[in-house]
């Protein structure tokens, strides 16, 4: 095969998710996977360090064609933070789904939550900027420690919330996977019914005085 001239990081993704389909498995080495392309294996290393860094850059790349299409929506920058992460929700998941075949083999692949976990990383730090800028409103106690742990957890548990989405999905034989659609409106409301609710402020009201309490008798 002639040597092409340039390459783009979108083509090794590409490629590498055709291949993997086509073989039902990886390539096994960097240099081979370079000459069934044509192309150089330096130019591999320009843009990945690893297999494993390409594929936690195809599952990052999910995620930035949604965040594409989300803004393209004209009526999504008008939306509050809970229609946004329902749209990106359900945007997410239609791209998941294109991709299927490739996405289940490489999840159902790892042997270990941790090494699944790790494909994931990259995806996982766009996906809690994405939540960050979502300025979703917790409740404000005016203690800085308390507000700083409020918003790591909320950050966190939205993380664990997109994984568990993720698991249900993998698992699910419905019709267009109108089950996940279902589990992503019952859970994104769900999460967004508790931030609001009053019983959580009452909780935070009690770790306030519990807080101060200390605080004196300390």
């Amino acid at each position: 095969m002639a040597k092409k001239k340039s390459i783009s990081k979108e083509d090794f993704m590409s490629y590498y998710m055709n291949y993997v389909l086509e073989h039902n498995a990886r390539p096994k080495t960097i240099f081979s996977l370079c000459k069934v392309m044509g192309t150089e294996e330096p130019l591999f290393y320009g843009f990945f360090g690893s297999f494993e860094g390409l594929e936690k850059g195809i599952f990052n790349q999910f995620y930035v064609n949604t965040k594409t299409l989300l803004e393209k929506a004209p009526d999504f920058r008008a939306f509050d933070s809970r229609d946004k992460l329902l749209s990106f929700y359900y945007t997410f998941f239609e791209i998941l789904t294109a991709n299927r075949s490739f996405v289940v083999f490489m999840l159902d692949g790892y042997k270990t939550d941790l090494k699944r976990l790790k494909v994931l990383s990259t995806l996982r730090q766009s996906f809690i900027e994405f939540i960050e800028d979502l300025n979703i409103e917790t409740i404000e106690t005016k203690q800085k420690d308390i507000d700083k742990f409020q918003q790591k957890a909320l950050t966190e548990s939205a993380w664990f919330q997109l994984v568990v989405t993720i698991e249900f999905w993998l698992n699910d034989t419905s019709a267009k996977f109108e089950k996940t659609d279902i589990f992503i409106e019952k859970s994104v409301n769900t999460s967004f019914d508790i931030i609001n609710t009053t019983p959580i402020k009452s909780i935070i009201d009690l770790g306030k005085f519990l807080f101060k309490e200390k605080v004196q008798m300390s």
